[in-house]
Formats: structure tokens, sequence, C-alpha cells
């Protein structure tokens, strides 16, 4: 198999997990609190592996400064362009309960949500496409942090789409479709990038970065709060450790 189906093939790999999360949310029922705990966890994953496996490698290869600007960058456009898909109705795609605003209530909202969902798997589909370049295989940490939280991410945004009255051709649409970009996202930043230089790498790590830190910040740590009842906000913030530990640990030992 060539490096560039490789990517796209590993890309796919990690946005079915979205499909997956869908699944188990529109076949069963789950609770707030599961739904919220398991958001809080994928939230730790997703912070553990944009610190030691995008900001920390690309500040290695490419120096601060670029890094620097790149977490900028990325946090600057993730916000302008998360503002933009809000505007139509995909303000609170990730909450699982009927906050989540139905097309006869706005119409364009379908497409909104599932721009935004795009918006959001673009970015760390790029990266792991990327962690192919040089021939040595996928990056297990970014691979297996990224599958890991996309998973809590389909169930959550999924529980909300049932509940708003969405179809399950509309939901499961937008899930394959999604994996299906991310697969190629990965397979273009395995082409894109392949002789960019190590400055350019850690820029486009570091964009990345920014991008997922902006997303963590502003959707899926105040969904996690906001879907737990009072009884559970306190655990929250111990949910996240717990996923920063084990994506941690994955990263360490490179299982």
């Amino acid at each position: 198999m060539t490096i560039w189906l490789e990517a796209g093939f590993w890309g796919l790999v990690a946005g079915s997990a979205l499909v997956l999360g869908a699944a188990i949310a529109w076949i069963w029922t789950i609770p707030k609190a599961v739904t919220a705990a398991v958001m809080a966890f994928g939230a730790g994953v997703l912070i553990s592996t944009l610190a030691f496996d995008l900001v920390e490698e690309a500040e290695s290869i490419g120096g601060l400064r670029p890094t620097a600007l790149g977490l900028l960058g990325g946090s600057v456009a993730y916000i302008v362009a998360n503002l933009a898909v809000n505007r139509y109705g995909a303000r609170n795609r990730k909450r699982s309960d009927e906050l989540q605003v139905s097309e006869e209530e706005q119409p364009g909202s379908g497409t909104a949500i599932a721009i935004g969902a795009l918006l959001d798997g673009v970015p760390e589909s790029i990266v792991l496409g990327m962690s192919l370049i040089g021939g040595g295989g996928v990056g297990v940490p970014v691979l297996a942090g990224i599958f890991i939280s996309n998973v809590p991410e389909g169930l959550s945004s999924t529980s909300g789409m049932k509940l708003s009255g969405r179809s399950a051709r509309y939901v499961f649409g937008v899930w394959v479709g999604i994996a299906l970009a991310c697969g190629v996202a990965a397979l273009l930043g395995c082409v894109a990038f392949e002789d960019a230089t190590p400055r350019t790498v850690a820029l486009i790590n570091s964009i990345a970065a920014g991008s997922i830190l902006a997303m963590i910040a502003d959707t899926m740590i105040p969904e996690a709060y906001r879907d737990s009842s009072n009884k559970y906000q306190l655990w929250t913030g111990f949910i996240t450790t717990l996923g920063f530990i084990t994506a941690f640990t994955i990263s360490h030992f490179g299982v």
C-alpha cells in the first residue's frame, strides 16, 4: 500500500469512531451523565494528544516562534469559522439534549451542523496523515487520541440530533460523510506536505493544535459540564484528567 493510501485509510479509521458513537446514541438512549462523562474523557484525551504529540513535536523540529504563531493562527481560524456556522444553527451541535435546533426552527441548520462537524474533524486528520511522512508508519498516539475523542463527539451530537427530530438518514449521512472527509484530509495531509521543511511541518502541526484547543475550550468541556447534573458536575475535571492520563500513557509507551 502506498503511503498516501495508508494515510487515507488511517484517517478513515479515526473518522469511523464518529459513526460508532452515533450508532451507540441512535440505538440506545444514553443518560446525560454518561454522555457528559464520555465527552469530558474525550476532552482530556485531546488535550494530552495536542500537548505531547503535536505542540511538543512542532517546537522540537521547528522552534518556538512558528509553533506559537501556528497555535494562535489555528485558534483564531477555528473561532472565526465556528462563529460563522453558529449563526446558522450549529451553536449547540455537540449538545446531547433538545437544545439543538431543528430544521423547522431554523432552515439550513442541518447543513450548518454538518459543516461544523467537518470543521471539528479536518485539522486533526491532516496531522494524522502527516505523521506517516518519512515511512515510519502512522503516529499511534495521535491515531489513538483522535479515535478515542471522536466516539464521544459522535455520541453526544447524535443524541441531540435525535431529540431535535433529525432523521437517521441525515444523522448517519453526516457522520459517514465526515468519516470519508477525514480519510481524504489525512491523504491530502500526507501528499501535500511530504516535502515540506521542518518549520512548515511545525507550523501546520501547531495550527491544528491551536484549532483543536479552541474547539475543546469552546465546545467539548462546556458541553460536558452542562450535560452533567449538579450531582456529577464536580466530576467533570476528574474525568477529563483520566482522559489526559490515558492518552499520555499511550504516547509514553508508544502502544
